[in-house]
């Protein structure tokens, strides 16, 4: 028996995301418009792109913490984030309070 194909939409909005977490130099627009023409709310999109994009910014800043501890450079910590992950979440939400998983 086949799996059913996912409906377009969310297709879309995978790809939205995995565009923006990516930092992919095409940044979803196109899914973007696609998302817009099957009539998916704006909120929900912006949820999309929120979460994405904390994603992406979570890992740089992991990638920066561990580059620095291996090159034993001396910077400055990043900024503490302003609300307080959960202690069994595998992922912090995002500033506008989008969790993430």
């Amino acid at each position: 028996m086949a799996d059913a194909p996912l409906h377009p939409s969310i297709v879309a909005m995978v790809s939205l995301a995995a565009n923006i977490a990516a930092n992919h130099p095409k940044n979803g627009l196109c899914q973007l418009e696609r998302l817009r023409g099957f009539g998916i709310a704006e909120e929900q999109i912006d949820m999309v792109v929120d979460i994405a994009r904390h994603i992406r910014d979570e890992a740089g800043q992991m990638q920066d913490a561990a580059f620095n501890e291996e090159a034993k450079l001396a910077v400055a910590a990043a900024p503490a984030p302003t609300q307080e992950p959960a202690k069994a979440a595998c992922c912090t939400p995002t500033a506008k309070g989008n969790a993430c998983c």
